[in-house]
């Protein structure tokens, strides 16, 4: 909370017309209506709280219902993820690519969810997924920090991530920052929308057909 508190006074002091979406306090209306931060003041809570190195801030700009840019912080590391639309995406300095593999077998991937205890029919279908999928490819990891899963594949450190249910805040920095990196985001069906369902699948071009017939 009081993370979210000091984000919230520092971009209302930047953009005193943006309105805001933030994990915590909810929705805030602006005076520009076109204009909105979207705000996790602490994905990786239950790491967080177990002392577990591994959490970040996620802050995502959107401008008509669109992400235009997004920033991921792991403090612990010292990893700045950051990306803007039509200008690539970065790990402090650095540019980032997701990776390039091409064949199922060889790819590792990530999601969270699994000890979803709000809605355990929705996480004993992740693990039933999750189960079936681990025997093609490489591996799953599951670090419970959906913004950094999404930088990971960016960067190239994860080939793929998939969840379901997820919030708005848990993805929207991720999202841009994925497709900036080259890769893509979509719902994992295909055929709704990721903002209404949470459902999301990032990956590589070459992976996403074959990610997605195995996921939906």
């Amino acid at each position: 909370h009081q993370a979210e508190k000091i984000i919230y006074q520092e971009l209302q002091k930047a953009r005193p017309d943006f309105g805001f979406l933030m994990e915590e306090r909810g929705e805030i209306s602006g005076i520009d209506k076109r204009h909105r931060w979207i705000v996790d003041p602490l994905d990786g809570t239950t790491n967080f709280l177990h002392a577990i190195p591994h959490f970040c801030i996620s802050i995502a700009l959107e401008f008509d219902n669109e992400i235009l840019a997004g920033v991921v912080y792991d403090p612990v590391k010292d990893e700045l993820f950051h990306a803007e639309k039509g200008r690539g995406a970065f790990v402090n300095d650095r540019r980032i690519r997701v990776s390039s593999r091409a064949h199922l077998a060889d790819a590792l991937l990530a999601t969270t969810g699994i000890t979803n205890k709000v809605d355990p029919t929705r996480s004993a279908a992740l693990v039933s997924k999750a189960m079936d999928i681990t025997r093609k490819t490489a591996g799953i990891r599951h670090y419970g920090a959906a913004a950094l899963d999404l930088c990971y594949v960016a960067a190239g450190r994860f080939d793929g991530f998939f969840a379901y249910g997820l919030a708005y805040w848990d993805i929207a920095a991720g999202l841009v920052l994925v497709r900036e990196a080259g890769g893509y985001v979509d719902e994992i069906s295909g055929k709704g929308s990721l903002f209404e369902t949470g459902s999301i699948l990032a990956s590589n071009e070459k992976l996403r057909e074959s990610l997605r017939e195995n996921l939906s």
